[in-house]
């Protein structure tokens, strides 16, 4: 262990990111005030009772609790259900929110759904639909539409059949119009550039 000095010098991440590591190669927890170094990152505050302590670690959640990232790893990892306390400050964040709901509540989160549709995440509308409402989620289409590629997963996994309102879209990326076309019309190429109006060479593109 380098000493108290040397610690000081470093910044908090890369005290925090040292004594992580320190612990590890010792294969127990340090002394506390070395702890309280760690506490400041949430990063390796997470793997610290993760790997450490291979548990809660009740003192350092107040310094984990209002990061969305880690405050949803800490949930599904070490608590292993819902963190009511944290999720306040999980809503604040779109993206880690969507992850909470899938992989924390594993159900519908009707608070966060307003906050979704409002970042307008084409990928992360998608996922929400494909593994917690299961059944098309027309509040999203509009904006899960906009982008080519989950445009098609939703048409391919979701609708199950054609999507009229979104192919203009889908025809802008030439890869998603090729698979759209044989994974959910369901047709040839050539049905596409005869009926639908997509270009012809695009097919030599995806070959």
């Amino acid at each position: 262990m380098i000493s108290l000095d040397e610690l000081l010098q470093m910044n908090k991440d890369e005290r925090a990111e040292y004594l992580y590591e320190k612990a590890e190669k010792l294969g127990k927890r340090l002394n506390p005030e070395y702890e309280e170094f760690i506490k400041l990152n949430p990063e390796y505050t997470y793997y610290y009772a993760k790997d450490i302590i291979k548990g809660r670690w009740k003192e350092a959640e107040p310094h984990i609790i209002k990061d969305p990232k880690w405050a949803c790893n800490y949930a599904e990892d070490i608590i292993k259900d819902r963190w009511l306390e944290a999720e306040s400050y999980i809503i604040k964040d779109a993206h880690w929110a969507t992850y909470y709901a899938i992989n924390v509540i594993k159900q519908r989160w009707p608070e966060v759904e307003p906050i979704m549709l409002r970042d307008d995440n084409s990928k992360m509308l998608y996922w929400y639909a494909y593994y917690i409402i299961k059944d098309r989620w027309r509040e999203a289409e509009e904006y899960i539409k906009k982008d080519p590629e989950y445009a098609y997963w939703y048409a391919r996994d979701i609708i199950k059949s054609r999507w009229k309102e979104a192919e203009e879209i889908i025809k802008k990326d030439p890869y998603y119009a090729y698979e759209y076309v044989v994974e959910v019309l369901k047709k040839e190429w050539k049905y596409a550039v005869k009926h639908m109006g997509y270009p012809n060479y695009w097919r030599v593109e995806k070959i």
